[in-house]
């Protein structure tokens, strides 16, 4: 098989709007491969920091990218993601918003996502691939059979996460969290380099007043009408 002709799921958004967790609930109901792409960002500025690289630091981030020593493995759940880094387990650290925040921060360094475009397309594997991110359905794999650009407002997406964290027994203030988020939407959609943007042929899904298993169903039937489950 071709890599053009390996399948291709691309489910883009803003963070929060449940993009990470629809794609690893469908990539395991397909049995396909899957891409977190805003974790490679994120895996990127945790290791900036441990080894003493500043996020603004651009030709030291592109040598770090192309040298990242991570895996994805698969937990028991399908919403569950382990993340090793240098052999140490940093899933939990990694979704920080301090750590989402540097993601973004080095996201829309040129040179940073030219580093790792080429490892991301290498994902690209049989049976199929799904992929989340911000730019997976414009830039990365443009010629998707299936682009998503799932999104839910501001005020939603603070909710999601201030009950996710709680749930996790940490301490979140909803009107920080808010914050963070608009200000990271601002920062997506106005960079310079593959800004956040829907696709011209992505099918857009708002899930502010939808569930996973309806978003899940949704996502599934469209590709069920393109014939990519054969």
């Amino acid at each position: 098989m071709t890599e053009q002709a390996i399948p291709v799921i691309t489910i883009d958004g803003p963070g929060g709007s449940g993009k990470g967790t629809i794609a690893g609930l469908l990539a395991s109901r397909l049995g396909w491969k899957l891409l977190d792409s805003g974790a490679l960002y994120r895996v990127l500025a945790f290791a900036a920091q441990n080894h003493g690289v500043a996020l603004s630091n651009e030709p030291a981030l592109e040598a770090l990218a192309a040298h990242l020593d991570v895996q994805f493995v698969a937990g028991a759940d399908a919403r569950e993601q382990h993340i090793i880094l240098e052999g140490e387990e940093v899933t939990r650290a990694l979704r920080t918003e301090a750590t989402g925040a540097g993601a973004s921060l080095v996201a829309a360094l040129p040179a940073v996502r030219a580093a790792l475009l080429q490892r991301q397309r290498a994902f690209r594997e049989p049976p199929g691939l799904v992929a989340d991110g911000r730019d997976m359905g414009t830039v990365v794999f443009a010629d998707a059979a299936l682009k998503i650009y799932l999104t839910a407002s501001a005020e939603e997406r603070a909710g999601r996460r201030y009950r996710q964290l709680l749930e996790k027994g940490e301490t979140a203030n909803l009107a920080s969290l808010l914050d963070e988020i608009v200000a990271r939407d601002d920062r997506d959609m106005n960079r310079s380099i593959a800004p956040l943007r829907p696709a011209e042929d992505a099918i857009q899904v708002d899930s502010t007043c939808m569930g996973i298993e309806e978003v899940l169903e949704m996502v599934h039937r469209e590709a069920q009408k393109r014939d990519l489950l054969n």
